[in-house]
């Protein structure tokens, strides 16, 4: 069965970090990558970075380049998402969502296959 479950959210001042995770299960093959999105309250949901079952990576969103970081350990069948240098405008609940792969480039929720329920952070200035 195709499911994802993320977790590891919570409330952090700025300037902090949270690893986020999520945990895949039926999907084994190359053929979806494995994408983190965002939603904050009254907004889009908008894709961060995403990663490949060989372990590359999309370009990240403009808005997390260089303090976001996605990685993934296939033997655990777990994908991360590490924030750092967090911002209140990272504030917003955080999905992983699997994406077939062509598409996977976009960072586009309407790709997606199936969704996590979702892992809120919560960054205060």
């Amino acid at each position: 069965q195709e499911q994802l479950m993320e977790s590891g959210g919570g409330s952090v001042q700025a300037g902090g970090s949270l690893r986020l995770s999520c945990a895949v299960s039926g999907y084994t093959d190359s053929r979806y990558c494995m994408g983190w999105f965002r939603q904050a309250p009254g907004k889009e949901r908008e894709g961060v970075v995403a990663i490949y079952a060989d372990g590359s990576s999309t370009v990240p969103a403009d808005s997390v380049k260089g303090r976001f970081t996605v990685s993934r350990d296939n033997a655990k069948n777990t994908v991360y998402l590490q924030m750092n240098s967090l911002k209140p405008e990272d504030s917003a609940m955080y999905y992983c969502g699997a994406t077939w792969a062509p598409s996977c480039w976009e960072l586009s929720a309407r790709y997606v296959k199936t969704w996590g329920q979702g892992t809120q952070v919560t960054v205060s200035s």
